[in-house]
């Protein structure tokens, strides 16, 4: 419930507004723009260790939520990928806490509708700009939620995800402003007096959104889903991953907090936090009142949504076996630097880390001669090894394994073909019990029947595949076919050929997929910057909507007319 105003809506709006015009003229232009700040000293003299000792203030003690309806019961379920237990305890959402929920979420939209596009946005704006001032906290809960090294999980958890839902924010009003709010209509009758009509546009959202979190990524892949719901006139119920919880609960409080000072039902935004194996996403995703569905995860369970949850717009981000052509290059020594950075990343658990490598038996051409198969993979390998070399610099880059089902298959990898590069395990002096391991790659023959199994599935984590072809031509034939069997979040190519990269746009185009060629410099494919790229093209199986573009939000909404015969 509304607990008081503490900030007016009118003084929301003349704070954001110039942020939300510069980003609408950001995704309009497609340049580099950010508002967020990604090194941690922008954030103040001892923002790193009070954001640490916030975080270590929850550690062990119950996430409190006040107002929501709950359960009355309490669950802990996250272990930190460095080892600690966390031991934060979240209301646990059961039936007849969502019986009670929904209701009370959904008393909230009228006065949320009625609020407008403009208003709306400048409140997810402040929301925003409470999250981003604390940063350095939200770094530590996606650190030991997600198993990212801290860099990473300040700048991809904190700058980069509050980019991605503030694009998600311009987006939305753009799409809701798009139809004037009135009109005066007037149609010639000859002799006889016009018709005139009084007729007044308005977004209406369609109701309770579900936010459905994921593991690895919780608030980059979670925020905009959450923002653009909540801009166009919705409720959010945001249902964490049981091991990632905490980034996306103190979004829940953070959004709660702004919502009730701005004189809005907090209740607009809910957790609903479960214990391990309760399974509620499934029964959340098919209940009348859920009209809206964000997810990022497996693909079974996305298939499963875009299946049964008919009576929502369902919004998800699957997996996919991410390719890379190489044909030739004219800067082969930056190839290999930058194909080892991307496989080594967060030890390759992006959604957008390259897995399958397609190289023709024979080798390719490169600045400085030809060199065969082998020796690129040799060559690549080696090209890991010393990115990784120093175990320092390897903790910074690999993170940890953020769950057992990842070393499963790291383990299995050799089994699968002749191994090229050997994971080894890395030790980490801050955090002993850390799983820290560098990247596997296996060498397979695309001509082999028995290797198909191998490398036509996602194998999530650091394992990638350097599979020989017969030649280009048989990469690009194989592209097609994983692009429209399993889909990718990435393609990557590399050629000194115009007819080659022409070629491998027309996949690209046809079996709709983000690509990128040539990347040689401080550019990766599993990269992207909201503002400017776009995440998943929506095009394939891998991911049926992109981040960020007009359909993720204009079906969260519908605009609703109301005509009146003018008076004279």
């Amino acid at each position: 419930m509304t607990t008081g105003i503490g900030t007016t809506t009118a003084q929301l709006v003349d704070t954001h507004r110039p942020t939300l015009d510069r980003a609408l003229e950001a995704i309009a232009g497609r340049e580099f723009w950010t508002p967020h700040p990604e090194h941690p000293k922008a954030y103040g003299e001892g923002a790193a260790e009070q954001g640490k000792a916030a975080f270590d203030a929850l550690c062990g003690s119950r996430f409190e939520l006040p107002g929501q309806p709950v359960s009355g019961e309490w669950v802990a379920t996250e272990v930190s990928p460095y080892g600690p237990e966390l031991g934060i305890s979240y209301p646990r959402m059961d039936e007849g806490a969502v019986d009670a929920l929904l209701p009370v979420m959904r008393g909230g939209l009228p006065a949320w509708r009625k609020a407008g596009a403009e208003v709306r946005a400048a409140v997810c704006l402040e929301i925003l700009a409470r999250i981003s001032a604390r940063t350095p906290e939200f770094a530590q809960a996606v650190m030991h939620t997600s198993g990212q090294a801290f860099m990473m999980a300040f700048q991809a958890g904190g700058p980069h995800a509050q980019d991605r839902g503030m694009e998600a924010v311009a987006y939305a009003y753009a799409e809701q402003v798009r139809t004037p709010a009135r009109v005066s209509w007037e149609k010639p009758q000859g002799k006889r007096d016009p018709l005139r009509v009084t007729k007044e546009f308005t977004p209406a959202g369609r109701g309770v959104a579900l936010l459905i979190g994921c593991n690895t990524f919780p608030t980059w892949n979670g925020f905009p889903g959450f923002f653009a719901s909540l801009a166009t006139g919705n409720a959010v119920l945001v249902k964490p991953h049981p091991r990632a919880v905490l980034p996306l609960a103190l979004t829940v409080r953070i959004a709660r907090e702004v919502l009730a000072e701005a004189g809005f039902d907090a209740d607009l935004v809910a957790l609903a936090a479960e214990a391990e194996g309760d399974g509620i996403a499934k029964d959340l995703a098919v209940r009348p009142e859920i009209r809206v569905i964000d997810y990022t995860g497996g693909s079974a369970f996305g298939e499963w949504l875009e299946s049964h949850a008919r009576q929502a717009r369902v919004h998800t981000e699957k997996a996919g076996v991410n390719t890379v052509v190489i044909d030739s290059t004219d800067d082969y020594q930056g190839m290999l630097a930058n194909l080892a950075f991307s496989l080594s990343l967060y030890s390759g658990q992006m959604c957008t880390t390259p897995q399958n490598l397609l190289i023709p038996a024979a080798g390719i051409t490169t600045e400085s001669g030809p060199r065969g198969y082998d020796e690129v993979v040799a060559d690549l390998a080696a090209a890991v090894d010393k990115l990784l070399g120093d175990d320092a610099r390897a903790n910074a880059l690999l993170g940890a394994l953020v769950n057992e089902q990842v070393r499963a298959r790291l383990e299995a990898a050799p089994s699968l073909g002749e191994v090229a590069l050997a994971s080894r395990t890395v030790q980490n002096p801050e955090f002993p019990d850390a799983t820290v391991r560098t990247p596997a790659i296996v060498k397979l023959d695309a001509t082999e029947p028995e290797s198909e199994g191998a490398y036509q599935d996602e194998c999530f984590g650091p394992v990638s595949f350097a599979v020989a072809v017969g030649s280009t031509e048989d990469a690009l034939e194989l592209l097609r076919n994983t692009l429209r069997s399993k889909g990718a979040m990435t393609v990557a190519g590399y050629t000194t050929s115009s007819e080659v990269a022409r070629q491998l746009e027309e996949v690209c185009f046809d079996e709709p997929a983000q690509l990128s060629l040539n990347l040689t410099g401080g550019v990766y494919v599993n990269q992207t910057a909201a503002f400017s790229d776009f995440h998943g093209s929506g095009g394939n199986p891998a991911a049926n909507c992109t981040l960020c573009d007009g359909d993720f939000v204009s079906g969260r909404f519908r605009v609703v007319e109301v005509r009146r015969m003018a008076e004279d």
